[in-house]
């Protein structure tokens, strides 16, 4: 288990960003690469995960699997502070001894649970991602995400920054968000992609 803590922002309109054009930005850049990601989302038809503040998903990354169980943990000013279990897995089977050490583990030990899940809705976006070596030892993963959320026929514009620390200072890590904030069309954004998805899953069932 480890704590995730990362700054989220939200995009104001559809214009791509052009992240090169900061060069105070571009000066903290270690590594830099681009990714194309489509996230499942699983939960029983009555959201039971969400009703509980898990969150599951499967993400594959080309042709990896990543396997994740999130918390809803502590939401504030664009801050996200969760726990999360992510493991990278042989496919896109749910390794269940690995979920039995999370929350998830009195879902999967009961079986008519389990099996009521599947999947409720998806992410597909591309994720451009700039390593930043920042004040104070910090290291930061900034991904700039461009796609959709999708349930059904509902579908939701994903358009947001995410500023992630890996290590070092949180206060850094609120620093270079404002400063990003105010020289960008972005504003604090305390909705998670789960939470954009289960709306359009709500939707879908009441259309």
């Amino acid at each position: 288990m480890s704590l995730e803590q990362e700054m989220k922002l939200a995009v104001n309109g559809e214009t791509k960003l052009n992240l090169a054009d900061l060069e105070w930005l571009q000066a903290m850049v270690s590594e830099q690469k681009q990714l194309h990601l489509r996230t499942d989302y699983f939960d029983t038809p009555q959201m039971k995960l969400k009703q509980q503040g898990i969150a599951l998903r499967m993400r594959q990354i080309d042709d990896q699997w990543l396997q994740t169980v999130k918390t809803s943990g502590n939401v504030q000013d664009g801050l996200h502070q969760r726990e999360e279990w992510e493991h990278p897995i042989m496919n896109g089977e749910f390794d269940l001894p690995l979920l039995r050490q999370t929350p998830l583990a009195p879902i999967v030990d009961d079986s008519g649970s389990w099996k009521q899940l599947q999947r409720l809705f998806y992410t597909e976006f591309d994720r451009d991602i700039l390593m930043l070596e920042a004040d104070q030892d910090t290291l930061i993963e900034l991904a700039y995400d461009f796609g959709e959320a999708v349930s059904g026929n509902n579908k939701a514009v994903i358009h947001e920054v995410e500023l992630e620390l890996r290590h070092g200072s949180l206060e850094v890590l609120q620093q270079i968000a404002e400063k990003l904030k105010s020289e960008l069309p972005l504003s604090y954004n305390n909705r998670s992609k789960a939470e954009t998805g289960y709306q359009l899953y709500q939707q879908q069932n009441t259309d």
